[in-house]
């Protein structure tokens, strides 16, 4: 079975987490994003299985009791969740995955998955430019761009429990250090192993 991995990429809210994974998926052969189930609505322009999965409250029920998930949560009233069987059948596949879940997610995917997880925590340059950009909309009050900045604070405290920290100041570079992480784990020797055995085969022979 050909090595792939999984990588849970995190951030704060106003990092540029969405807008990093996006191009690295389309700059980087051979990743795929995982696409959740969600209880919550289509918003304008989206598109169910390809934005979400959209589902009622009782099927996302039965999906928990049938242990389908890798991780799941309630954010502001709605369920989100990441299927195990849709991630196995990528890695399996040999595609590398992509999770862009929170910190709690990424507690629950690293328990069930330890060995085959890589994790990204993305990380805004400045306080001020972390509220900048959420305050970016110019539509929120002070007070809601209080409430976002505390809890994207919140969210940055746990930055030590991932492997990787990648700063988004420069938006090239900071896509570039998570191709660079992406790259490197491939050429890992248990993935060469298994992706080059008729190279190392021949060379050895």
């Amino acid at each position: 079975m050909t090595i792939a991995t999984l990588y849970i990429v995190a951030a704060p809210s106003g990092a540029g987490k969405t807008s990093l994974v996006k191009s690295l998926v389309g700059a980087t052969p051979g990743v795929s994003l995982s696409i959740s189930h969600t209880t919550r609505s289509p918003r304008p322009g989206e598109r169910d299985g390809e934005h979400y999965h959209f589902v009622s409250l009782p099927q996302f029920e039965a999906m928990i009791a049938e242990d389908a998930f890798l991780e799941h949560a309630r954010v502001f009233g709605n369920c989100y969740g990441t299927s195990r069987a849709a991630v196995l059948a990528l890695l399996d596949a040999g595609q590398d995955v992509i999770l862009e879940i929170d910190w709690q997610g990424a507690r629950q995917v690293q328990m069930r998955m330890p060995d085959r997880s890589t994790t990204i925590f993305v990380l805004p340059p400045s306080r001020e430019a972390l509220r900048q950009r959420l305050a970016g909309r110019g539509q929120d009050s002070p007070e809601i761009i209080d409430r976002r900045m505390a809890a994207a604070l919140d969210e940055l405290s746990h930055h030590a429990e991932f492997e990787y920290l990648v700063i988004n100041d420069d938006f090239a570079a900071a896509l570039e250090a998570l191709r660079a992480i992406v790259i490197a784990n491939r050429q890992r020797r248990a993935a060469q192993l298994e992706r080059q055995r008729e190279l190392l085969r021949a060379l050895l022979s």
